[in-house]
């Protein structure tokens, strides 16, 4: 008999049954924890279940209700898996069945990764109306016009505030409310699968960000034995940190899963530290892909890394992680000292049109020589990879974003310039991305 494939579920947070709902947390920290229903008086208690999980079931409740735990009597606190945080990072949690929405993406089976063009979007700055639904008029100018066919989407988790970069999010499972939300976002996706057009979507799993942050106080989810530019790093190879990777990959699944991703871009993975025997990146890849098969289409799993490491995208019989893709940095720096002139922080390593030439041949310019801005060797040699495992940019929203003024690749260079820069994005073997406006010439800075 052909055992029948479990479907995955989210087992942390509010899950809806045609009875009510149940409550599960992770919370080994607090001496007492109790849940608080928005608009009852009372406090209710919670059933230890072992290795710090707790939980409880409330009848007769449902979708759209709101609620808070109660830490240590006197700290209310979000859920940490919450799927939606109306009132921002340090309002209540909300109830939200995700077998509400109704797909109509039901065909959609992806696309291959030679096929992908990517376009970056910062959903607060690409309309006027700075919502998940406000880009879908969009999407048809995005595919027929421009032949894009993938949406990138910065970080949507919820941060403080209602424009950010996202890089700064704090519930990793809660779409921002500013945005539109869960709804928002799955009309979104739906949309740009009946139009033909993938989405990926930048996760952050090295840091969260400062304001809203609460998780430490439910568990060990952060560490102070390594150190981040952003913030506490995560735990992902102390004492406790089985559960905090398994928050972690079941939050990669949740976007697969719940909301049709068929990509996730995982931001700076060199901010990921973990001396595990098998690392994070291949857990969550390896998940991934499993879930892929169970769904029928793709879904890659792409890296943001400055380390030009190998391993990140070499199979597991050599050794590596196994990712699909990473953005390659090098063949940015190489194109824009060569267009700009410009030699100072990192562009210093830069400006030979031979390096160019390797960027695009082998993938890492950086492959174990000595690099002046980092002041020892770097890198280690790509050339016997594909060149659809590097994902290649004349600008993105770091590159130009992380400048003093925010100042586009168009205020730099003349007109004859930018098209030859798009040419040699485009028509490179490698992965293009476009990053919002630039195919227009964007001269407004991005900040």
């Amino acid at each position: 008999m052909k055992k029948r494939k479990k479907r995955w579920t989210l087992e942390l947070g509010a899950t809806v049954t045609p009875k009510g709902v149940q409550f599960r947390v992770w919370a080994p920290n607090p001496s007492s924890l109790s849940l608080k229903v928005v608009g009852d008086s009372k406090e209710i208690s919670l059933t230890p279940e072992g290795n710090g999980f707790l939980t409880t079931f409330i009848k007769g409740l449902g979708p759209g209700a709101r609620y808070l735990y109660l830490l240590n009597g006197d700290q209310p606190r979000p859920d940490p898996v919450s799927r939606f945080q109306p009132e921002g990072v340090h309002g209540p949690s909300e109830v939200v069945d995700p077998n509400l929405f109704e797909w109509e993406d039901q065909d959609w089976r992806g696309i291959s990764l030679e096929e992908v063009i990517l376009y970056e979007i910062h959903t607060g700055a690409f309309t006027q109306e700075g919502t998940f639904e406000g880009i879908i008029p969009f999407l048809d100018y995005l595919k027929h016009d421009l032949g894009v066919t993938v949406v990138e989407l910065m970080p949507v988790a919820q941060f403080p505030g209602e424009r950010n970069w996202g890089y700064d999010g704090v519930y990793l499972y809660a779409p921002q409310n500013s945005y539109g939300g869960p709804y928002g976002l799955k009309q979104l996706v739906n949309a740009c699968h009946r139009k033909g057009l993938a989405v990926v979507l930048d996760v952050v799993y090295n840091h969260l960000g400062p304001e809203g942050n609460y998780l430490g106080d439910y568990a060990p989810y952060f560490t102070d034995r390594y150190k981040t530019p952003w913030g506490p790093a995560v735990n992902f190879d102390g004492q406790e940190s089985d559960h905090v990777r398994q928050f972690i990959i079941e939050n990669a699944l949740y976007w697969v899963t719940e909301y049709h991703m068929d990509g996730l871009r995982i931001d700076a993975i060199h901010g990921i530290f973990d001396f595990s025997a098998q690392h994070i990146l291949y857990d969550i890849r390896e998940v991934v892909h499993r879930q892929a098969k169970r769904l029928d289409r793709p879904v890659w799993v792409m890296a943001e890394s400055d380390l030009n490491d190998v391993r990140v995208l070499h199979p597991p019989s050599k050794g590596g992680y196994g990712l699909d893709a990473q953005w390659n940095d090098d063949f940015h720096h190489c194109l824009h000292t060569l267009l700009t002139g410009e030699r100072n922080g990192y562009y210093q390593d830069f400006g030979e049109f031979s390096q160019l030439v390797k960027a695009l041949g082998e993938g890492f310019v950086y492959s174990g020589q000595y690099s002046l801005y980092r002041k020892r060797r770097h890198g280690s040699s790509s050339k016997h990879l594909s060149p659809t495992k590097f994902v290649i940019f004349s600008q993105n929203h770091d590159q130009v974003g992380n400048r003093a003024r925010g100042d586009r690749l168009s205020t730099l260079v003349s007109f004859e310039a930018l098209k030859l820069s798009a040419g040699m994005v485009l028509l490179s073997p490698n992965i293009p991305l476009l990053f919002m406006g630039e195919e227009y010439g964007e001269e407004a800075p991005f900040e």
